[in-house]
């Protein structure tokens, strides 16, 4: 009988132990979303910031996202390209060779004088914050394509050309946009004839952008090929502020000069007749990261 009750109280003891002894939190099982990893090549039919700076963190703050989440490169560059988050979120890169970027369709875009401009304060307030910043944008299906750069928080040059033609055009050609070969940049005489809409080399393609953007910083298309050692870290995947979303400009009072056109609209919710971002085809689970849908547009290799 005494080695029973023994035995009981031993057995109570231990149960009251195992209920009031800490135990140590149990860790959330890594998913591929959240693992960290190599960059992963992007470019094709979207839009993005190269921004130099090797603070991830910070350039998530100056854009104001909310809903952040930590992202691999290859989950969060996936998550762009797809819906339902790539009508509203970004994803910003870890650094790479001193730039960090930040990518999506949910970043304002060139659409005209209709709308209220909300790209180029952006890039004026992220100017003041960073040494410079870049804009990209490139959506051959709507004949779209624009770039920007901002130097000591001044707007050096920006160029955005649409089916309508030349939407904006301020600052002068660089030297790597002759390099681009586009004649459409090179100043024209008055009386010289228009040129035709189809001759090669006058209208901006998808290939001039990425071309642009490795003169000017880095090709995003060929960042999985970069070699040697770079750190494996995480980026983050937000979503943008209500005060991107596209609105009417306001009308100007009868007397009052006319407003400077405004250059950058972000895609969310056209208006018909205006062509819509949001048509874009889904992509593929299995198509890799950076290139445009099955049956939409054929692979563009790189340029080198």
């Amino acid at each position: 009988m005494i080695v029973l009750i023994g035995t009981a109280v031993t057995l109570a003891l231990g149960l009251l132990i195992a209920v009031l002894w800490p135990r140590e939190p149990k860790r959330p099982t890594a998913t591929p979303e959240t693992l960290p990893d190599r960059p992963a090549s992007f470019g094709y039919r979207t839009s993005w910031l190269a921004i130099r700076t090797r603070d991830t963190r910070r350039v998530v703050e100056a854009l104001g996202l909310s809903e952040v989440e930590e992202s691999g490169w290859t989950a969060g560059i996936e998550a762009v390209y797809v819906e339902p988050r790539a009508n509203s979120h970004v994803f910003v890169s870890p650094p790479v060779s001193g730039w960090t970027f930040v990518v999506g369709l949910a970043l304002p875009h060139p659409v005209g004088t209709r709308f209220a401009d909300t790209c180029t304060p952006l890039l004026m307030d992220l100017g003041r914050q960073f040494i410079e910043v870049q804009y990209f944008f490139t959506f051959p299906e709507m004949d779209f394509y624009a770039w920007a750069r901002v130097i000591d928080g001044k707007l050096s040059r920006a160029f955005a050309w649409g089916d309508e033609g030349i939407i904006w055009n301020s600052g002068r050609v660089t030297k790597e946009e002759k390099l681009l070969g586009l004649r459409i940049l090179e100043p024209r005489a008055t009386d010289a004839p228009q040129v035709g809409f189809g001759e090669s080399g006058t209208y901006p393609t998808e290939d001039h952008v990425v071309d642009l953007a490795g003169r000017w910083s880095l090709d995003p298309t060929t960042l999985d090929t970069i070699e040697g050692p770079l750190a494996v870290a995480f980026g983050y995947l937000g979503r943008t502020p209500a005060h991107w979303r596209m609105r009417r400009a306001q009308p100007r009072k009868a007397g009052r000069p006319a407003a400077r056109p405004a250059v950058c609209e972000p895609h969310l919710e056209t208006p018909s007749p205006e062509p819509r971002v949001e048509t874009v085809a889904a992509v593929s689970q299995d198509d890799p990261p950076g290139r445009p849908p099955r049956g939409s547009r054929p692979y563009l290799r790189p340029v080198t």
